[in-house]
């Protein structure tokens, strides 16, 4: 098992961050034009790669973005995208179900992934891909995309400096309303689970923090919502989770949720340490955290950071709570210069299997009413 991911250093700072192209910047190739089409308007904030290729199914998706970015080259062939020499990454966002064998694809053709999360949803797939990528050398990322949110970049960096002491619990949700994304894909109700779709983000970022786990403990409901749109499993999630190290994390989501008051983000993690707290908060960019006292007494302050001024136009296109744009940049440039520069970057293949398995954890220990679950039984069947 591998340890906790140390933070992603993503060069500059706010507001915008550009550059010169580098020199030997990588030719990326996207599949999948829905969200795909978010990393393509992402691009202009990135130096070390570059769209050239783009693949979809649908040709109104493809007529769509030829319109927007009239020079890349389009096909609704994936291995035809593969066999072009001037894509050295290709970045997935298809259905979960077609991300094994798209990736193990790429890695066969000598390419670096991207992969939306979940990363994949079964057990062979995980095996799959694992040992695809364990034998053809190539790396990859997983788009988890809160990572690189400017407030989470600023928590997990007070974190390493040890600002908050050692981490006793750490707390995480995605809460988000999800009518209109059974509307628009319906393969969502009926073919995975929210254990690998919205709760991917808060388990992540518990395995990020907390690293290896050893135990979950997991309650699954369906909401109305849910019920409504005959959602095959659990919509609303409760998550109790121990590390190999002992330290404790709690995870929730919920995604039939009728909408969230403004106190509330959709995403936050609250880390609770010896030394000091922090929240860090998507939608909204504020990131608020406990500081000692001018003479270093045991009470502390606190501290707001609001970065929506100076990041919306990066992260949101000056849109008020748009879409990913400036994460998806930052995790697409910080893995090309990881592969140019031969960094480590994260979460790349080994910690993203690894969160699969707790995911899977998540799923099985639901489903049988909260039993308690070691993350090995599920490791067990992938790490063979």
């Amino acid at each position: 098992m591998s340890a906790p991911t140390p933070l992603v250093h993503i060069p500059g700072t706010l507001p915008i961050r550009t550059g010169p192209q580098h020199p030997r910047c990588l030719g990326l190739g996207v599949v999948g034009l829905h969200e795909g089409r978010t990393l393509l308007a992402a691009m202009d904030r990135c130096t070390a790669i570059r769209a050239v290729a783009a693949c979809d199914t649908d040709e109104a998706k493809i007529t769509a973005c030829r319109q927007r970015w009239p020079g890349l080259h389009y096909t609704a062939g994936f291995s035809e995208m593969l066999a072009r020499a001037d894509v050295d990454v290709v970045a997935i966002y298809t259905p979960d179900a077609l991300h094994a064998e798209q990736i193990i694809a790429a890695f066969e053709a000598g390419k670096h992934v991207i992969c939306t999360k979940p990363l994949v949803n079964s057990v062979a797939g995980a095996r799959g891909v694992l040992e695809a990528g364990r034998r053809t050398g190539r790396r990859l990322q997983v788009g988890q995309s809160t990572r690189f949110f400017e407030p989470f970049l600023h928590q997990r960096a007070a974190f390493e400096r040890g600002e908050f002491g050692v981490l006793e619990l750490a707390d995480a949700h995605y809460i988000h309303r999800m009518d209109w994304y059974y509307t628009k894909s319906p393969w969502v109700a009926k073919e995975t689970d929210w254990a690998f779709l919205g709760l991917s983000h808060p388990i992540d970022l518990l395995r990020w923090y907390l690293g290896p786990v050893a135990t979950v403990q997991a309650f699954g409901s369906q909401s109305a919502m849910g019920r409504r749109f005959e959602v095959a499993g659990f919509d609303v999630y409760i998550v109790n989770v121990v590390a190999q190290s002992g330290a404790m994390g709690r995870a929730m989501g919920h995604y039939g949720v009728h909408e969230l008051p403004s106190a509330r983000n959709c995403i936050e993690l609250m880390l609770y340490g010896s030394g000091g707290t922090s929240l860090a908060q998507y939608h909204d960019m504020r990131y608020i955290h406990t500081a000692p006292g001018p003479a270093q007494r045991e009470a502390s302050t606190e501290i707001t950071e609001d970065h929506l001024y100076a990041g919306r136009q990066y992260y949101f296109n000056s849109e008020v709570h748009g879409m990913h744009y400036g994460e998806f940049a930052n995790y697409a440039e910080a893995f090309a210069r990881s592969i140019l520069e031969g960094t480590a970057a994260g979460p790349g293949l080994e910690e993203g299997i690894e969160t699969f398995c707790i995911m899977e954890a998540v799923r099985r220990s639901a489903e049988q009413g909260g039993r308690v679950i070691r993350t090995t039984e599920v490791a067990s069947d992938v790490f063979v």
